[in-house]
Order: C-alpha cells, then sequence, then structure tokens
C-alpha cells in the first residue's frame, strides 16, 4: 500500500480531485499516480453491430458505423490523454514532484480492483449524478468494492485545517481512530471526535476512548455527544465549526439492511459540502 490513486474523468470537479490528491501525496510522503479509465463498454476498440440493423440494410452501413465507433473511442483515448496531461501539470504546480500518469481502456472497478494491494488512499470527485437514490452508481459501486480509504472530493477545493470524526465506538471506527493516530495525512490540524447518541456512561468512555487515543498521538482533540438523527447531527456540527473535512466508517451494515433502509454514508456522501473520508 504505497500511491495516492487520483480518478481523473474530464468532468468540473477534476481539478479539485487533482489538488486534494496532490496534498494528499505531500501529506503522506507518497507517490501520487493518475489515473483515466475509458470505459470499454462506451468506447469499443472494436465494434461488432451484426443484427443491429434490418434485413436488406447494405454491409458497407455497418462497417461504416464500426468504423465511426472505432474513430470516437481513439478520439476519447486521446481526450484522456489530454486530460492526464494537464492533471499532470496542475499536480507538479501543487508542490508533488515526480507525479505518474496511467491511462486504461477497460473497467473502472476492475481496474481499481487490479491496482488496490499498491493503492494507500484513492482520491475519486462526487458528481451529482453518480450520488442519486440508485443504489448501483458508480462511485457507491466503487465505496462498497474497494478495502482502501477513500477520499471523496467536492468540486472546489480548500486546504483542510480542522477535521471531524464521526464516531460511533464501533470496530470500524475505532480502526478509524487508530489509522488517523498513526498517519501523517492530519498531523497538526485539529480534530474534532463526535458521537451521535444518548448521553449515558457507555457512549462518554466510547469518547474518552478515542479522545486519549489521538492526544497520546499529539492531535488537539475536541469531543462532542449529541443525539438526535446522525446525518443532521453531522451537518449541523460541521457548520458550527467550519469543519473542512469529514472521517466516517463506510457502510458498517449488512447488505439486506443497507438495501432496505439506505445507508448514512451514502446519504452524507451525496449531501456534504466538504470533502468525505471514508475507512474501512
Amino acid at each position: 500500500m504505497t500511491n495516492v490513486i487520483a480518478c481523473i474523468d474530464g468532468t468540473a470537479v477534476t481539478p479539485a480531485v487533482c489538488d486534494y490528491a496532490a496534498w494528499a501525496s505531500l501529506r503522506l510522503g507518497a507517490p501520487l499516480i493518475l489515473l483515466h479509465v475509458l470505459d470499454k463498454s462506451e468506447y469499443p476498440i472494436e465494434s461488432n453491430l451484426t443484427g443491429n440493423i434490418g434485413l436488406g440494410s447494405r454491409e458497407a452501413l455497418l462497417e461504416e458505423l464500426a468504423a465511426l465507433d472505432q474513430k470516437r473511442g481513439r478520439l476519447a483515448l486521446e481526450q484522456g490523454r489530454l486530460l492526464l496531461e494537464e492533471a499532470q501539470h496542475r499536480v507538479i504546480n501543487d508542490g508533488v514532484s515526480e507525479p505518474v500518469t496511467r491511462q486504461r481502456h477497460g473497467s473502472l472497478i476492475e481496474t481499481l480492483v487490479d491496482m488496490e494491494p499498491d493503492t494507500r488512499l484513492l482520491v475519486l470527485g462526487k458528481h451529482d449524478e453518480n450520488l442519486n437514490e440508485h443504489i448501483g452508481s458508480r462511485l457507491e459501486n466503487v465505496v462498497r468494492i474497494m478495502h482502501r480509504p477513500i477520499l471523496v472530493t467536492t468540486d472546489i477545493y480548500r486546504p483542510p485545517r480542522r477535521f471531524m470524526v464521526a464516531f460511533d465506538g464501533s470496530e470500524t471506527t475505532r480502526k478509524g481512530v487508530e489509522m488517523i493516530a498513526s498517519s501523517p495525512l492530519f498531523r497538526g490540524l485539529p480534530c474534532h471526535l463526535l458521537l451521535s447518541g444518548a448521553d449515558n456512561k457507555v457512549n462518554q468512555g466510547q469518547l474518552a476512548w478515542g479522545r486519549d487515543n489521538l492526544e497520546a498521538a499529539g492531535f488537539e482533540v475536541h469531543t462532542a455527544l449529541r443525539s438526535g438523527d446522525v446525518e443532521r447531527t453531522l451537518c449541523d456540527y460541521r457548520a458550527e465549526h467550519d469543519i473542512d473535512l469529514l472521517v466516517m466508517g463506510a457502510y458498517g451494515h449488512s447488505v439486506i439492511r443497507r438495501f432496505l433502509v439506505g445507508s448514512t454514508t451514502t446519504s452524507v456522501m451525496r449531501n456534504a459540502s466538504v470533502p468525505v473520508l471514508l475507512l474501512r
């Protein structure tokens, strides 16, 4: 697990993805890879249109349509290459000395899974169209399949000055606190540890555990225990304390429960106005 991987797609969020990936790469001291994946289902290298045109159609028309598809694919690959060049220049200006560019023609999911063993952090941009109610959106699929930390960015870069951890005492969030404590990513930044739940001894003890571990690692820690709807609590606290980045666990419930009642993770990703770092 060595590289920061930034997924570049040429949409409006791409500049922010580059900047956040550069920030993370420099903080972690990790190599940065800029990745562009051209979906083979949308841009096939070779087209087979047999059966797509009714009887009596001429073979020449089939060949012409196939040639157009191939040309469209080649142009898309060239556009991706230019996007990677622009992204490379941007992160160099951000201070990254030797960013690497990679272009793939295939499935984004398959590509990321192949690269997962060498991935320390994955950086993706949030697109509103990818965060609708449909459970099969591309971003959701990536988050569900990958087992590495994923930083989901907004479309505007703002260097993080303070961050908030959505903490509930679960194994996932305890592991997240330990990861934060041992990582240079947030070193020197104030940390807000928020638990949404009842004000009782159990939750107070959970917060104390998180605070003690982070303070032992040198963090300035602010703790809060609030009742109410989890998403509303996170949103209100973020606004009150001008939080720049939210850290939370990804998909803590069973697959069946997520399908039936949805997921706080998806909802927070959809509505967050700051980047979200998802931990598994």
